[in-house]
Protein backbone atom coordinates (compact mmCIF):
# COMPACT_ATOMS: atom_id res chain seq x y z
CA UNK A 1 0.00 0.00 0.00
CA UNK A 2 3.27 2.40 -0.04
CA UNK A 3 2.24 5.86 -2.10
CA UNK A 4 5.76 5.20 -4.05
CA UNK A 5 6.34 7.63 -6.22
CA UNK A 6 7.95 6.47 -9.92
CA UNK A 7 8.81 8.00 -12.78
CA UNK A 8 7.01 8.39 -15.72
CA UNK A 9 7.86 5.48 -18.14
CA UNK A 10 9.37 7.97 -20.41
CA UNK A 11 12.02 8.25 -17.99
CA UNK A 12 12.41 4.94 -16.54
CA UNK A 13 15.95 3.53 -16.86
CA UNK A 14 15.54 1.68 -20.27
CA UNK A 15 19.77 1.60 -21.19
CA UNK A 16 21.01 -1.65 -23.23
CA UNK A 17 23.58 -3.99 -21.02
CA UNK A 18 26.74 -2.97 -21.41
CA UNK A 19 27.98 -4.78 -24.91
CA UNK A 20 31.41 -7.41 -24.65
CA UNK A 21 34.48 -5.71 -24.79
CA UNK A 22 36.83 -9.01 -25.94
CA UNK A 23 38.03 -7.28 -29.00
CA UNK A 24 39.93 -9.95 -30.03
CA UNK A 25 37.39 -12.31 -30.94
CA UNK A 26 36.94 -13.23 -34.28
CA UNK A 27 34.32 -10.76 -36.06
CA UNK A 28 31.56 -13.60 -36.99
CA UNK A 29 31.35 -14.17 -33.09
CA UNK A 30 31.18 -10.18 -32.57
CA UNK A 31 28.70 -10.15 -34.98
CA UNK A 32 26.31 -13.38 -32.78
CA UNK A 33 26.93 -11.15 -29.85
CA UNK A 34 26.05 -8.01 -31.11
CA UNK A 35 22.54 -9.68 -32.49
CA UNK A 36 22.29 -10.65 -29.03
CA UNK A 37 22.38 -7.74 -27.58
CA UNK A 38 20.38 -6.06 -29.31
CA UNK A 39 17.47 -8.78 -28.79
CA UNK A 40 18.37 -8.60 -25.20
CA UNK A 41 18.13 -4.00 -25.56
CA UNK A 42 14.21 -5.22 -27.33
CA UNK A 43 13.08 -6.82 -24.36
CA UNK A 44 14.67 -4.76 -21.57
CA UNK A 45 13.06 -1.49 -23.58
CA UNK A 46 9.43 -3.42 -23.95
CA UNK A 47 9.57 -4.18 -19.96
CA UNK A 48 10.43 -1.05 -17.38
CA UNK A 49 12.73 -1.63 -14.59
CA UNK A 50 10.79 -2.06 -10.98
CA UNK A 51 13.73 -1.55 -8.96
CA UNK A 52 12.78 1.83 -7.73
CA UNK A 53 9.28 0.48 -7.27
CA UNK A 54 7.83 -0.69 -3.82
CA UNK A 55 7.33 -4.48 -3.56
CA UNK A 56 3.40 -4.10 -3.67
CA UNK A 57 3.56 -2.34 -6.48
CA UNK A 58 5.59 -4.62 -9.01
CA UNK A 59 2.60 -6.20 -10.48
CA UNK A 60 1.97 -2.74 -11.83
CA UNK A 61 5.26 -2.29 -13.84
CA UNK A 62 3.81 -4.92 -16.53
CA UNK A 63 1.44 -2.11 -17.93
CA UNK A 64 2.27 -0.55 -21.15
CA UNK A 65 4.30 2.38 -21.48
CA UNK A 66 1.27 3.80 -23.41
CA UNK A 67 -0.98 2.84 -20.73
CA UNK A 68 0.98 4.45 -18.13
CA UNK A 69 1.56 7.60 -19.71
CA UNK A 70 -2.35 7.61 -20.18
CA UNK A 71 -3.08 8.09 -16.38
CA UNK A 72 -1.23 10.89 -15.20
CA UNK A 73 -3.18 10.52 -11.58
CA UNK A 74 -2.41 9.21 -8.59
CA UNK A 75 -4.53 5.73 -8.44
CA UNK A 76 -5.23 3.51 -5.67
CA UNK A 77 -6.35 -0.11 -5.98
CA UNK A 78 -8.32 -1.98 -3.83
CA UNK A 79 -5.76 -2.33 -1.09
CA UNK A 80 -5.54 1.39 -1.08
CA UNK A 81 -1.99 1.08 -2.74
CA UNK A 82 -1.22 3.69 -4.27
CA UNK A 83 1.81 5.41 -7.47
CA UNK A 84 2.13 8.79 -7.82
CA UNK A 85 3.86 10.84 -10.84
CA UNK A 86 7.66 11.24 -10.55
CA UNK A 87 8.55 13.90 -7.71
CA UNK A 88 11.56 15.01 -9.36
CA UNK A 89 8.81 16.98 -11.48
CA UNK A 90 8.90 20.51 -10.93
CA UNK A 91 6.85 22.14 -8.07
CA UNK A 92 3.73 23.88 -10.34
CA UNK A 93 1.81 25.38 -7.56
CA UNK A 94 -1.18 23.46 -7.98
CA UNK A 95 -2.48 20.77 -5.97
CA UNK A 96 -2.90 18.33 -8.86
CA UNK A 97 1.48 17.99 -9.02
CA UNK A 98 3.61 16.90 -6.60
CA UNK A 99 6.16 19.60 -5.08
CA UNK A 100 9.53 19.11 -6.08
CA UNK A 101 11.85 16.59 -3.75
CA UNK A 102 8.74 14.50 -2.44
CA UNK A 103 10.83 11.38 -3.10
CA UNK A 104 14.29 10.36 -4.50
CA UNK A 105 14.34 7.66 -6.90
CA UNK A 106 17.29 5.92 -7.65
CA UNK A 107 18.66 6.27 -11.54
CA UNK A 108 22.29 6.09 -13.72
CA UNK A 109 24.88 7.59 -11.77
CA UNK A 110 22.78 7.32 -8.06
CA UNK A 111 22.96 3.60 -6.74
CA UNK A 112 24.56 2.02 -9.68
CA UNK A 113 27.65 0.25 -11.21
CA UNK A 114 29.32 1.35 -13.98
CA UNK A 115 28.10 -1.06 -16.92
CA UNK A 116 24.76 0.38 -15.72
CA UNK A 117 23.13 -2.41 -13.39
CA UNK A 118 21.46 -1.11 -10.47
CA UNK A 119 23.17 -2.31 -7.22
CA UNK A 120 20.43 -3.85 -4.52
CA UNK A 121 21.54 -2.09 -1.57
CA UNK A 122 20.73 -4.95 0.34
CA UNK A 123 22.66 -7.42 -1.03
CA UNK A 124 25.23 -4.95 -1.03
CA UNK A 125 25.06 -4.22 2.76
CA UNK A 126 24.79 -8.53 2.96
CA UNK A 127 28.08 -8.94 1.28
CA UNK A 128 30.19 -6.21 2.95
CA UNK A 129 29.78 -8.46 6.15
CA UNK A 130 29.48 -5.23 8.14
CA UNK A 131 27.23 -4.44 11.08
CA UNK A 132 25.08 -1.17 10.16
CA UNK A 133 23.09 0.29 13.33
CA UNK A 134 21.14 3.32 12.06
CA UNK A 135 19.37 5.75 14.23
CA UNK A 136 15.60 6.39 12.95
CA UNK A 137 13.75 8.89 15.48
CA UNK A 138 9.67 8.55 15.00
CA UNK A 139 8.13 11.87 14.44
CA UNK A 140 4.23 13.24 14.21
CA UNK A 141 1.57 15.06 15.80
CA UNK A 142 -0.28 12.79 18.63
CA UNK A 143 -2.49 9.91 17.67
CA UNK A 144 -0.89 9.77 14.07
CA UNK A 145 0.36 5.78 14.51
CA UNK A 146 3.80 6.68 15.69
CA UNK A 147 3.38 3.75 18.60
CA UNK A 148 1.30 1.16 16.08
CA UNK A 149 4.44 1.19 13.71
CA UNK A 150 6.21 0.28 16.80
CA UNK A 151 4.49 -2.54 17.73
CA UNK A 152 3.99 -3.30 14.26
CA UNK A 153 8.33 -3.86 14.38
CA UNK A 154 7.87 -5.64 17.46
CA UNK A 155 5.33 -8.34 15.63
CA UNK A 156 7.23 -8.90 12.14
CA UNK A 157 10.99 -8.67 14.26
CA UNK A 158 11.05 -9.69 17.65
CA UNK A 159 8.11 -12.54 17.39
CA UNK A 160 5.56 -10.52 18.54
CA UNK A 161 3.59 -10.87 21.85
CA UNK A 162 3.48 -13.35 23.90
CA UNK A 163 0.42 -14.21 26.26
CA UNK A 164 1.61 -12.68 29.13
CA UNK A 165 2.08 -9.39 27.16
CA UNK A 166 -0.90 -9.63 25.68
CA UNK A 167 -2.77 -9.87 29.12
CA UNK A 168 -0.84 -6.98 30.58
CA UNK A 169 -2.68 -4.62 27.93
CA UNK A 170 -6.37 -5.71 29.61
CA UNK A 171 -6.50 -2.87 31.52
CA UNK A 172 -5.68 -0.34 28.94
CA UNK A 173 -8.13 -1.62 26.38
CA UNK A 174 -10.77 -1.55 28.64
CA UNK A 175 -9.70 2.14 29.14
CA UNK A 176 -9.97 2.39 25.84
CA UNK A 177 -13.69 1.14 25.73
CA UNK A 178 -14.67 3.81 28.34
CA UNK A 179 -12.45 6.48 26.81
CA UNK A 180 -14.83 6.29 23.49
CA UNK A 181 -17.85 5.99 24.62
CA UNK A 182 -17.40 8.77 27.19
CA UNK A 183 -15.88 11.54 24.51
CA UNK A 184 -18.97 10.87 22.75
CA UNK A 185 -21.65 11.13 25.62
CA UNK A 186 -19.55 14.37 26.57
CA UNK A 187 -20.05 15.66 23.08
CA UNK A 188 -23.75 14.67 22.97
CA UNK A 189 -24.03 16.72 26.31
CA UNK A 190 -22.14 19.71 24.66
CA UNK A 191 -23.32 19.47 21.52
CA UNK A 192 -27.01 18.11 21.27
CA UNK A 193 -28.17 17.84 24.83
CA UNK A 194 -31.96 17.27 23.05
CA UNK A 195 -31.09 13.90 22.58
CA UNK A 196 -31.30 13.40 26.19
CA UNK A 197 -34.82 12.54 27.51
CA UNK A 198 -35.94 15.32 29.54
CA UNK A 199 -36.45 14.94 33.25
CA UNK A 200 -40.24 15.28 34.68
CA UNK A 201 -40.51 16.46 38.32
CA UNK A 202 -43.86 16.88 40.23
CA UNK A 203 -45.67 17.47 36.56
CA UNK A 204 -43.41 19.84 35.66
CA UNK A 205 -40.83 19.16 32.37
CA UNK A 206 -37.63 20.89 33.21
CA UNK A 207 -33.76 19.78 32.61
CA UNK A 208 -31.92 19.40 35.39
CA UNK A 209 -29.00 21.90 36.49
CA UNK A 210 -26.04 22.61 33.83
CA UNK A 211 -25.65 20.10 30.63
CA UNK A 212 -26.69 17.15 32.52
CA UNK A 213 -30.64 16.98 31.01
CA UNK A 214 -32.01 14.06 33.55
CA UNK A 215 -34.17 11.72 32.06
CA UNK A 216 -36.93 8.93 32.28
CA UNK A 217 -37.15 5.73 30.13
CA UNK A 218 -40.84 5.33 30.43
CA UNK A 219 -43.40 7.58 29.07
CA UNK A 220 -46.46 8.68 32.16
CA UNK A 221 -48.97 10.39 32.37
CA UNK A 222 -47.50 13.43 33.64
CA UNK A 223 -45.71 13.55 30.35
CA UNK A 224 -46.51 16.43 28.13
CA UNK A 225 -48.78 16.04 25.17
CA UNK A 226 -45.23 15.74 22.73
CA UNK A 227 -43.81 13.24 24.36
CA UNK A 228 -46.36 11.11 25.30
CA UNK A 229 -47.68 10.78 21.48
CA UNK A 230 -43.87 10.36 20.34
CA UNK A 231 -43.29 13.69 18.59
CA UNK A 232 -40.53 14.47 20.38
CA UNK A 233 -38.26 11.59 18.57
CA UNK A 234 -35.16 13.02 19.51
CA UNK A 235 -35.02 12.43 22.85
CA UNK A 236 -34.11 8.98 23.23
CA UNK A 237 -31.45 8.58 25.52
CA UNK A 238 -32.05 7.80 29.29
CA UNK A 239 -29.67 9.78 30.99
CA UNK A 240 -29.71 7.41 34.43
CA UNK A 241 -28.10 4.60 31.99
CA UNK A 242 -25.14 8.15 30.32
CA UNK A 243 -24.28 8.78 33.79
CA UNK A 244 -23.86 4.75 34.93
CA UNK A 245 -22.01 4.23 31.83
CA UNK A 246 -19.68 7.89 32.66
CA UNK A 247 -19.03 6.30 36.95
CA UNK A 248 -17.78 2.95 35.68
CA UNK A 249 -14.77 4.57 34.22
CA UNK A 250 -13.91 5.53 37.79
CA UNK A 251 -14.45 1.33 39.16
CA UNK A 252 -11.87 0.25 36.67
CA UNK A 253 -9.07 -0.47 38.72
CA UNK A 254 -6.28 -0.67 35.88
CA UNK A 255 -5.22 -4.61 36.93
CA UNK A 256 -4.75 -7.11 34.60
CA UNK A 257 -7.43 -8.74 37.17
CA UNK A 258 -10.21 -6.33 36.33
CA UNK A 259 -13.27 -7.85 34.50
CA UNK A 260 -15.89 -5.79 32.56
CA UNK A 261 -18.92 -5.36 34.28
CA UNK A 262 -21.67 -7.16 31.40
CA UNK A 263 -24.53 -4.68 32.57
CA UNK A 264 -22.14 -1.52 31.35
CA UNK A 265 -21.63 -3.42 28.49
CA UNK A 266 -25.06 -3.60 27.32
CA UNK A 267 -25.56 -0.20 28.30
CA UNK A 268 -22.69 0.77 26.10
CA UNK A 269 -24.10 -0.72 23.28
CA UNK A 270 -27.31 0.24 23.65
CA UNK A 271 -26.27 4.21 23.71
CA UNK A 272 -23.68 3.52 20.72
CA UNK A 273 -26.04 1.72 18.75
CA UNK A 274 -28.92 4.26 18.66
CA UNK A 275 -29.57 5.69 15.20
CA UNK A 276 -29.53 9.27 16.28
CA UNK A 277 -26.33 8.65 17.98
CA UNK A 278 -24.50 7.72 14.76
CA UNK A 279 -25.86 10.31 13.01
CA UNK A 280 -24.80 12.76 15.36
CA UNK A 281 -21.12 11.24 15.08
CA UNK A 282 -21.14 11.81 11.59
CA UNK A 283 -22.13 15.06 11.34
CA UNK A 284 -20.59 16.32 14.52
CA UNK A 285 -17.59 14.40 15.12
CA UNK A 286 -15.49 17.57 13.75
CA UNK A 287 -16.42 19.88 16.79
CA UNK A 288 -14.85 17.09 19.26
CA UNK A 289 -12.42 14.49 19.65
CA UNK A 290 -13.09 11.00 18.64
CA UNK A 291 -10.93 8.08 19.25
CA UNK A 292 -9.83 6.19 15.36
CA UNK A 293 -10.40 3.28 16.99
CA UNK A 294 -13.69 4.08 18.91
CA UNK A 295 -16.08 1.99 16.15
CA UNK A 296 -13.46 -1.01 16.13
CA UNK A 297 -14.06 -1.51 19.83
CA UNK A 298 -17.63 -0.81 20.17
CA UNK A 299 -17.95 -3.49 17.56
CA UNK A 300 -16.52 -6.25 19.79
CA UNK A 301 -17.41 -4.68 23.03
CA UNK A 302 -18.90 -8.31 23.65
CA UNK A 303 -16.02 -10.32 23.42
CA UNK A 304 -13.85 -7.82 25.50
CA UNK A 305 -16.61 -7.78 28.50
CA UNK A 306 -16.05 -11.96 28.76
CA UNK A 307 -14.80 -12.72 32.15
CA UNK A 308 -12.36 -14.56 30.39
CA UNK A 309 -11.07 -12.30 28.29
CA UNK A 310 -7.61 -12.18 26.74
CA UNK A 311 -6.58 -9.55 24.41
CA UNK A 312 -5.89 -10.17 20.82
CA UNK A 313 -2.87 -8.94 19.26
CA UNK A 314 -5.24 -6.48 16.67
CA UNK A 315 -6.83 -5.43 20.30
CA UNK A 316 -3.14 -4.31 21.14
CA UNK A 317 -2.66 -2.68 17.56
CA UNK A 318 -5.51 -0.63 18.36
CA UNK A 319 -5.23 0.11 21.32
CA UNK A 320 -4.11 4.05 22.40
CA UNK A 321 -1.31 4.38 25.05
CA UNK A 322 -0.48 8.31 25.64
CA UNK A 323 3.22 8.64 24.48
CA UNK A 324 4.78 10.72 26.92
CA UNK A 325 8.96 10.85 26.60
CA UNK A 326 11.12 9.06 24.59
CA UNK A 327 11.14 5.71 24.10
CA UNK A 328 13.65 3.56 21.77
CA UNK A 329 13.93 0.05 20.25
CA UNK A 330 16.49 -1.84 18.58
CA UNK A 331 15.54 -3.83 15.78
CA UNK A 332 17.49 -6.73 13.43
CA UNK A 333 16.26 -6.09 10.30
CA UNK A 334 18.47 -8.91 8.70
CA UNK A 335 21.57 -8.65 6.07
CA UNK A 336 23.60 -6.73 9.17
CA UNK A 337 21.12 -3.89 9.75
CA UNK A 338 19.92 -3.00 13.00
CA UNK A 339 17.43 -0.06 13.12
CA UNK A 340 17.79 1.73 16.33
CA UNK A 341 14.32 3.51 16.41
CA UNK A 342 13.03 6.39 18.62
CA UNK A 343 9.37 7.19 19.56
CA UNK A 344 8.88 10.18 21.01
CA UNK A 345 5.62 11.44 22.05
CA UNK A 346 3.58 13.65 19.52
CA UNK A 347 1.47 16.04 21.39
CA UNK A 348 2.34 19.19 22.33
CA UNK A 349 3.93 19.31 25.13
CA UNK A 350 6.06 16.49 24.45
CA UNK A 351 7.81 17.87 21.20
CA UNK A 352 10.30 20.46 23.57
CA UNK A 353 12.17 16.80 24.08
CA UNK A 354 12.70 15.89 20.97
CA UNK A 355 15.54 18.08 20.75
CA UNK A 356 18.54 15.67 21.87
CA UNK A 357 17.25 12.92 19.93
CA UNK A 358 18.49 15.06 16.50
CA UNK A 359 21.98 14.39 16.63
CA UNK A 360 23.58 11.74 13.48
CA UNK A 361 20.02 10.95 12.10
CA UNK A 362 20.01 8.46 9.67
CA UNK A 363 16.01 8.62 8.61
CA UNK A 364 13.19 10.10 9.95
CA UNK A 365 10.01 8.32 9.64
CA UNK A 366 6.88 11.29 9.78
CA UNK A 367 3.06 9.78 10.68
CA UNK A 368 0.27 11.80 9.59
CA UNK A 369 -3.45 10.35 10.47
CA UNK A 370 -5.18 10.90 6.60
CA UNK A 371 -8.32 10.58 8.80
CA UNK A 372 -7.32 13.64 10.87
CA UNK A 373 -8.37 16.36 8.51
CA UNK A 374 -11.63 17.33 9.67
CA UNK A 375 -10.89 16.70 13.79
CA UNK A 376 -9.20 18.86 15.97
CA UNK A 377 -7.04 18.71 18.72
CA UNK A 378 -7.37 17.55 22.03
CA UNK A 379 -5.11 20.73 23.39
CA UNK A 380 -6.67 23.28 21.28
CA UNK A 381 -10.69 22.40 20.36
CA UNK A 382 -10.78 25.15 17.77
CA UNK A 383 -7.18 23.90 15.89
CA UNK A 384 -7.79 21.16 13.00
CA UNK A 385 -5.58 18.31 13.38
CA UNK A 386 -4.21 17.83 9.64
CA UNK A 387 -2.84 21.37 9.82
CA UNK A 388 -1.34 21.14 12.81
CA UNK A 389 0.29 18.07 11.74
CA UNK A 390 1.61 20.05 8.44
CA UNK A 391 2.89 23.06 10.71
CA UNK A 392 4.90 20.22 12.28
CA UNK A 393 6.17 18.55 9.38
CA UNK A 394 6.73 22.19 8.37
CA UNK A 395 9.29 22.73 11.61
CA UNK A 396 11.18 19.31 10.66
CA UNK A 397 11.71 19.60 7.15
CA UNK A 398 13.08 22.82 7.58
CA UNK A 399 15.29 22.24 10.54
CA UNK A 400 18.96 22.60 10.52
CA UNK A 401 19.58 19.82 12.36
CA UNK A 402 18.16 17.57 9.35
CA UNK A 403 19.89 19.42 6.85
CA UNK A 404 21.23 15.95 5.25
CA UNK A 405 18.45 13.57 6.53
CA UNK A 406 16.01 11.37 4.30
CA UNK A 407 12.50 12.27 5.66
CA UNK A 408 9.72 9.01 4.81
CA UNK A 409 6.15 10.03 5.20
CA UNK A 410 3.70 7.67 6.53
CA UNK A 411 0.15 8.97 5.32
CA UNK A 412 -1.49 6.87 7.69
CA UNK A 413 -4.96 5.44 8.19
CA UNK A 414 -6.10 5.08 4.52
CA UNK A 415 -8.97 2.82 5.58
CA UNK A 416 -10.67 5.10 7.77
CA UNK A 417 -9.64 8.29 5.35
CA UNK A 418 -11.67 6.20 2.42
CA UNK A 419 -14.71 5.86 4.76
CA UNK A 420 -15.00 9.06 5.59
CA UNK A 421 -14.21 10.68 2.34
CA UNK A 422 -18.06 9.38 2.12
CA UNK A 423 -19.91 11.26 4.10
CA UNK A 424 -17.15 14.15 5.35
CA UNK A 425 -15.99 16.32 2.70
CA UNK A 426 -12.34 17.30 2.25
CA UNK A 427 -13.29 20.40 0.95
CA UNK A 428 -15.29 21.34 3.75
CA UNK A 429 -12.04 21.66 5.70
CA UNK A 430 -10.02 22.11 3.15
CA UNK A 431 -11.34 24.96 0.50
CA UNK A 432 -8.68 24.49 -2.29
CA UNK A 433 -9.38 21.44 -2.37
CA UNK A 434 -11.51 20.14 -5.82
CA UNK A 435 -11.38 16.36 -6.13
CA UNK A 436 -14.26 15.43 -4.29
CA UNK A 437 -14.38 12.06 -2.30
CA UNK A 438 -12.25 10.38 -5.00
CA UNK A 439 -9.57 9.00 -2.05
CA UNK A 440 -6.81 9.20 -5.53
CA UNK A 441 -6.98 13.17 -5.64
CA UNK A 442 -7.55 13.04 -1.92
CA UNK A 443 -4.68 11.66 -0.91
CA UNK A 444 -2.46 12.94 -3.82
CA UNK A 445 -3.79 17.02 -2.51
CA UNK A 446 -2.45 16.21 1.10
CA UNK A 447 0.31 14.77 -0.13
CA UNK A 448 1.17 17.77 -2.29
CA UNK A 449 0.22 20.17 0.95
CA UNK A 450 3.06 18.72 2.63
CA UNK A 451 5.56 19.40 -0.19
CA UNK A 452 4.78 22.46 -0.37
CA UNK A 453 6.15 23.18 2.62
CA UNK A 454 9.15 21.44 2.06
CA UNK A 455 11.41 24.43 1.41
CA UNK A 456 14.91 22.73 2.01
CA UNK A 457 14.39 20.48 -0.64
CA UNK A 458 14.83 16.85 1.70
CA UNK A 459 14.27 13.72 -0.15
CA UNK A 460 10.77 12.51 0.96
CA UNK A 461 9.68 9.15 0.25
CA UNK A 462 6.16 8.96 0.80
CA UNK A 463 3.91 5.59 1.80
CA UNK A 464 0.05 5.31 2.12
CA UNK A 465 -0.01 3.46 5.21
CA UNK A 466 -2.83 1.51 7.53
CA UNK A 467 -0.35 0.58 10.35
CA UNK A 468 -2.99 -1.37 12.00
CA UNK A 469 -2.53 -3.82 9.17
CA UNK A 470 0.73 -5.82 9.70
CA UNK A 471 0.74 -7.26 6.03
CA UNK A 472 0.69 -3.68 5.01
CA UNK A 473 2.97 -2.49 7.60
CA UNK A 474 5.50 -5.77 6.16
CA UNK A 475 5.76 -4.35 2.34
CA UNK A 476 6.26 -0.73 3.40
CA UNK A 477 9.07 -1.40 5.95
CA UNK A 478 10.97 -3.40 3.16
CA UNK A 479 11.19 -0.48 0.97
CA UNK A 480 12.26 1.65 4.19
CA UNK A 481 14.68 -1.16 4.96
CA UNK A 482 15.65 -0.28 0.83
CA UNK A 483 16.42 3.00 1.31
CA UNK A 484 18.11 2.81 4.75
CA UNK A 485 20.63 0.33 3.10
CA UNK A 486 21.05 3.14 0.38
CA UNK A 487 21.69 6.03 2.02
CA UNK A 488 23.84 4.23 4.83
CA UNK A 489 26.03 2.24 1.92
CA UNK A 490 26.18 5.61 0.05
CA UNK A 491 27.66 7.25 2.59
CA UNK A 492 29.85 4.70 3.38
CA UNK A 493 30.96 4.98 -0.10
CA UNK A 494 30.07 1.12 -0.92
CA UNK A 495 27.57 2.08 -3.81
Amino acid sequence: MGLCTSKDTSEVNTSKPAKSTHTKRQEQTQAVNKQQTSQQAQQHQQQPQTSGLHPSQQQQSTESTTEHEKSNNSTLNNNGQSALSSANEKQTGSPNGVANGSVATTTNGNGTMANGQKVNPVDAAANSNTEHEVKVLLLGSGESGKSTIVKQMKILHQNGYTQEELYEYKPFIYKNVMDCIKNVINAIIDLDPELIKPKVENGIDGVGAGTNATANTTVDAQDPPEVANGTWRKHVLDYDSLNEVLDYEILLDGTNDAVFDPSIAEKIEQIYNTPEVKDFMIHKQGQFYLIDSTEYFMTNLKRIAQPDYIPSTTDVLRTRKKTSGIFDFVFDMGNNLHIHMFDVGGQRSERKKWIHCFDNVTLIIFCVSLSEYDQVLLEENNQNRLEESIALFDSVVNSRWFARTSVVLFLNKIDVFAEKLQYSPLENHFPDYTGGNNINKAAKYILWRFNQVNRSGLNIYPHVTQATDTSNIQLVMAAVKETIMENTLKDSGLI
